[in-house]
């Protein structure tokens, strides 16, 4: 269990976080949800140990901070460098590399990247791969060395509508496979109502509404926070859909 006991958080002169107290389970993917600029991202970047913050952060009741099983796969996954797929993703042991690799973390890399359907990728570069695949190849690097909890932020902003699915299904069944705690930020709230199995709608410094999708996006609270109007549609199982119709200017 994750927990955030009288967690505050400033930056830039805005409160993204006053004063909260949450708790957060293993085996489970909640999303962060809320209008821009209310500090979504700073707020995993925060539960990472990358920005300052005030209270606790507690991982099975003993401090978060300095502790290993935790990744980060952050919203710029940009690379730039001439290495193979499979070399991107034995950068996430890097805290254990030598000067060599040995035969057990090559054949840990490919054992996770058959895992998740990419093992074909291993000997491409990097820069020769879809968008798609490179976020696929770094969400491998994430998981790469074990951890318990999973942070994502917007891992799905700059991908079309099948690869978003292929990875959030990826997400999902990974964090019940390895019992993760699994905290992503996304914007589609209809995706989150998806693949989400609790949603936190963060504003003004505070969760104004936590729980499963069907009971946090209301047509009231979405229409109140992003200033649009809304029509909100379930499918068959139950899961809602939002659609917008138009910006609500006041």
């Amino acid at each position: 269990m994750l927990e955030l006991k009288s967690f505050t958080l400033t930056r830039k002169n805005i409160c993204v976080a006053n004063t909260l107290n949450l708790s957060l389970k293993s085996g489970n993917v909640y999303c962060i949800l809320g209008p821009n600029g209310v500090g979504k991202s700073s707020l995993i970047n925060a539960i990472f140990g990358i920005l300052p913050y005030k209270g606790e952060i507690l991982y099975n009741n003993a401090p978060l901070k300095g502790q290993k099983h935790i990744s980060f796969m952050p919203q710029d996954t940009n690379v730039d460098v001439n290495l193979t797929a499979l070399e991107i993703v034995l950068l996430g042991l890097i805290d254990h590399l030598g000067m060599y690799l040995s035969d057990s973390q090559i054949k840990q890399a490919a054992t996770l990247m058959e895992e998740l359907g990419i093992l074909h990728l291993a000997q491409r570069d990097i820069l020769s791969l879809s968008g798609g695949q490179r976020q696929m190849i770094m969400f491998a690097q994430t998981l790469i060395k074990n951890p318990k909890i999973l942070l994502l932020d917007e891992p799905v902003s700059a991908l079309d509508m099948h690869h978003q699915c292929v990875l959030l299904e990826c997400v999902r069944k990974t964090t019940r496979a390895r019992n993760l705690l699994t905290i992503m930020v996304l914007h589609d709230l209809s995706l989150s109502a998806q693949f989400a199995d609790s949603i936190l709608m963060l504003s003004e410094g505070k969760i104004q509404a936590q729980g499963n999708p069907k009971e946090v996006l209301q047509k009231d609270l979405i229409e109140n926070l992003y200033k649009v109007k809304t029509e909100i549609f379930y499918n068959a199982d139950g899961i809602p859909i939002i659609a917008t119709k138009g910006a609500i200017y006041k």
